[in-house]
């Protein structure tokens, strides 16, 4: 077995568009997982060929695991921050931690299922508050589980407050892809992430993506879009790429109180909008074959390889599952929540989990948009969006998503440039195909 490569760049180059997988959940750490030379340096993970014939493994549809070892567990208290709540669900101890027994399972369990790439995503809250010795022994159990020929891929969201030099090691060593939390430059980030303290985090995250750094791990950014930064798109922009950074995620910060009342750190359908299009105008005339943004890159890939490369794109939310630090199973972070818990890895098999009929109803809800987006010329890009900014405060899946404004605004004044990056994309792979049209 082997750990698959994280090495990755911008869609917009078509050698990186052949042979893709990748992490599908929208606001992760995933980009394009694909081989390369660096290949040869992990025959570390080749296994000895072990037997399962004793095992019955179904064929099942692909997914990937979304796991929170330290459930909502966090050494910061970021204002936007949509999951802290759930620590009410496992109110039964302050602190939250997987056990080992929970993760062997788990890993065992998911290896034995027949995957084109294992994807394990490790998110929380915050995940290396699991400490060093725990994701030894994570891809100690890979190593052992997986099966010979088998590929294995690790992404893990973080703050990067905790990493240090000898964390950084292994995850270098093993092909970690980390997506680090930086929302741009100090004034700009410390506004909503503080400490517990509530001190400023951006110098501890930036000692964080230096260790990494230092020891040649990968790593992408991942920049919450909200009330700090959200018309301030250049600003950022030319932040992360100053300091080398060239892999970057947007994220819009759609959250509601009780009331179903706007948050004041959200943003509004208009404003994510504008931010994207001016996001769009400073890397589209010369950087889309320098600097990935992911967003950017899964409408590419759409667009190339008709292939929805994050759950927002596609049809059917049935994508991957969440496994708490306790072993329950969900269907989405973004719907830990008692009434869709599917089972735990402890007594509920994938493949039960998978024919759940409460993953199902969940899953087709996804489809279920309204009747405005069928008439749309962007829904063979936007699918209705995210099921969270459509169902919000007990909406129906039917309505329009509270991004709605916005992303019409985006697709409108983008569409035709990414029609003519993907042209140029496929006459690239095929030059041939000029002469077939006449051209």
């Amino acid at each position: 077995m082997r750990l698959h490569d994280s090495t990755a760049s911008s869609l917009s180059q078509p050698e990186k568009l052949d042979s893709e997988v990748t992490h599908i959940h929208p606001y992760g750490c995933g980009r394009i997982l694909r081989e390369d030379s660096r290949g040869a340096g992990l025959r570390r993970w080749m296994g000895r060929r072990r037997s399962f014939a004793h095992v019955e493994i179904d064929l099942m549809r692909p997914f990937m695991l979304l796991i929170k070892p330290a459930s909502a567990d966090c050494n910061l208290r970021c204002d936007y921050c949509f999951y802290l709540e759930k620590c009410h669900l496992f109110s039964e101890t302050k602190r939250h931690r997987m056990t080992d027994a929970i993760l062997q399972r788990l890993i065992r369990g998911y290896l034995l299922t027949d995957q084109p790439v294992y994807s394990f995503a490790w998110q929380g809250g915050e995940p290396t508050l699991m400490g060093l010795d725990f994701f030894r022994r994570v891809t100690e159990l890979q190593m052992r589980h997986g099966r010979d020929g088998s590929s294995v891929s690790n992404g893990l969201q973080t703050n990067a407050t905790l990493i240090d030099d000898e964390m950084a090691v292994h995850f270098a060593q093993y092909s970690f892809l980390l997506g680090c939390s930086l929302d741009g430059p100090g004034e700009i980030h410390d506004k909503y992430r503080r400490s517990i303290n509530d001190k400023p985090s951006h110098a501890d995250v930036m000692r964080g993506i230096e260790a990494l750094q230092r020891n040649n791990a990968d790593f992408n950014i991942l920049v919450l879009v909200s009330q700090s930064n959200v018309r301030r798109a250049r600003t950022v922009y030319r932040y992360l790429t100053d300091l080398g950074f060239l892999h970057h995620q947007y994220i819009p910060c759609v959250e509601f109180d009780e009331q179903g009342k706007r948050q004041p750190f959200a943003i509004t359908g208009r404003e994510w909008g504008e931010f994207l299009c001016e996001l769009f105008d400073i890397w589209s005339p010369s950087d889309t074959r320098v600097v990935s943004i992911r967003n950017f890159d899964t409408i590419m890939s759409k667009l190339v390889n008709q292939e929805a490369t994050v759950c927002t794109m596609g049809c059917d939310c049935r994508q991957y599952f969440v496994i708490e630090h306790n072993g329950d199973i969900y269907p989405c972070d973004f719907f830990v929540q008692s009434d869709l818990k599917l089972g735990n890895v402890l007594d509920t098999s994938w493949e039960k989990a998978q024919a759940s009929p409460v993953y199902r109803d969940f899953g087709v809800m996804k489809s279920q948009w309204n009747r405005a987006c069928e008439i749309c010329p962007h829904l063979d890009l936007c699918q209705g969006d995210c099921i969270k900014h459509r169902n919000y405060m007990g909406n129906e899946p039917t309505n329009i998503s509270w991004l709605c404004e916005g992303l019409k605004t985006f697709f409108q004044h983008t569409r035709p440039r990414f029609d003519e990056l993907a042209e140029i994309i496929r006459q690239e792979r095929n030059p041939w195909s000029i002469l077939d049209t006449g051209g």
